[in-house]
């Protein structure tokens, strides 16, 4: 089975990380911003209404309390 992306891309990873250059980190961001404000809000929206379950463990690791983040 094919390995997916969640939010980022393996590109994006390092993009973010600055190994390719303050502007490709920035377009990045960018990106990654679009995403979470628009796509990933209608996502939470779809799995409140249909599946709170899967909300739920989104939230679980979205929301986790970790001393590393």
């Amino acid at each position: 089975m094919a390995k997916t992306r969640a939010l980022l891309t393996e590109t994006e990873r390092e993009q973010v990380a600055g190994e390719h250059g303050r502007d490709r980190r920035y377009q990045a961001t960018s990106r990654i911003r679009r995403r979470i404000e628009d796509e990933l809000t209608r996502d939470v929206e779809v799995l409140k209404e249909h599946h709170p379950d899967l909300l739920a463990e989104l939230r679980e690791v979205v929301c986790e309390d970790d001393d590393d983040a």
